[in-house]
This record gives C-alpha cells, structure tokens and sequence, in this order.
C-alpha cells in the first residue's frame, strides 16, 4: 500500500490547478481545447503542494450532476472534495482562475483555508464595477473593493488583471507608475508572481503519470490520499 501523507506535518501553502493530460484515447472523458497546444486529451484537476508533489487529484469524468446544488457550481464541489483533509490547519490555498469565485473563497474560510488567485471578473458574486464592460483603466490603476475578509482587486498593466484574496491586506487605490511610465505592481501581483515558479513547476507532466491515470476506472476518483 502506498504512503499516505500526513496533512498535518505538511507545508502550509498549496496549489490547485486544471491540467490536460495528453491523450486521444476514445474516452468519453475527452476534452477538447482548440487554442490550447495541448489540445486534446483528459482533464485532470489536483491539489499540490509547492514541490509539485501531488496530494490528490480527480479525473473529470463529465457533467455530475448529483454533486452539484442551487448554490453549488460543480468547480466549487469539486475544490471542497481535493481539500477536505486541509481543513481546520489554517492552510493557504493558490487556486487558478477556473475555480475561483466569492462563494468558493468565503466556503474555504470557515474550514479555515485561506485562498488567493486570479479571478475571472464576471464570476457570480463579484462586484458588478469591476467587469470588463463596466470599467476602462489606464496602466496602473487599481481598483479595489472589499467584503469582510474578501477583498478583490482590479489592476491595469498592458491588460486588466483580476485577483480575489483574503489573505492579504488591501491595497491602496489609485494610479501607481514610476518616472518612466511604468505600472508599479501591488503585493499581490508581486506575490502572484512569486507562486508562478512554482505553478509552472507544478504544471509539469512528470507530477501527474500516466499510471496514475490508468488506475482511475468506471466513475471511481483517482486519489493519493487515504
């Protein structure tokens, strides 16, 4: 039987990202992405730490709709079902753009799981004057709004990046470039930047084997955790 981790001897920042696992097996899982160089193959959603070392991970088997509720988005049950053994450690989770949303953030904070990511701006629940259609920045605004522990950022640079936090402590608004006209990036984009590196790594095929794919079989997931 293979090792089973520890949760509570493990590093306390996590990462949570949707990869695509090259294949064109005839499965009914497939999933297709024509602006993706990787275009064709398995969706595969894991929790890992910042090594790259996968913790758990879940094979998308198509729509289940028994998982999901009113309130409920599939990508919401799915990131509380990968974290449900970091509960209560006051971990930190970096969640990619494809999970993201309010609901999600202030689900994790009461088990204690604190999340920062990118966010998509039209996501249900965020602020209606950070949407795309909604606002105009120039390079180096920022635009904050903030609720409770949440606080969501909208910063210009050469394009609009949206971020979603409650780790960090909100930035002052404004425009903010140096003498040359350049956008001084806030804590949080620096530290984004930062877990980049490591969600580069983290992206990395080696981290997630085929065999591991191979194991997940009929509507069962494909975990490392016991």
């Amino acid at each position: 039987m293979p090792h089973c981790p520890n949760f509570t001897t493990l590093p306390k920042i996590w990462l949570l990202t949707k990869l695509l696992f090259p294949s064109r097996e005839g499965l009914f899982s497939n999933s297709t992405y024509q602006k993706k160089r990787k275009c064709f193959g398995i969706n595969i959603f894991k929790l890992c730490d910042s090594t790259g070392y996968t913790y758990n991970m879940k094979v998308y088997l198509g729509k289940d709709r028994q998982r999901t509720a009113q309130h409920v988005t599939a990508t919401h049950a799915t990131v509380i079902e990968l974290t449900r053994k970091t509960e209560g450690r006051g971990h930190k989770l970096y969640i990619d753009n494809f999970f993201s949303s309010p609901e999600l953030f202030d689900d994790l904070l009461k088990k204690q799981i604190y999340c920062y990511g990118n966010v998509r701006p039209n996501r249900r629940g965020m602020p209606q004057d950070l949407r795309p259609k909604t606002t105009k920045l120039k390079r180096g605004d920022i635009r904050v709004r903030t609720r409770a522990d949440l606080t969501s950022i909208l910063w210009r640079d050469k394009r609009d990046i949206c971020k979603l936090t409650n780790i960090h402590s909100a930035p002052a608004q404004g425009n903010f470039c140096n003498g040359g006209g350049k956008a001084i990036q806030p804590q949080i984009v620096v530290d984004y930047n930062h877990i980049w590196a490591m969600w580069i790594r983290v992206t990395e095929w080696p981290t997630v084997t085929p065999s591991a794919v191979a194991h997940s079989s009929g509507r069962k997931n494909c975990s490392f955790i016991c």
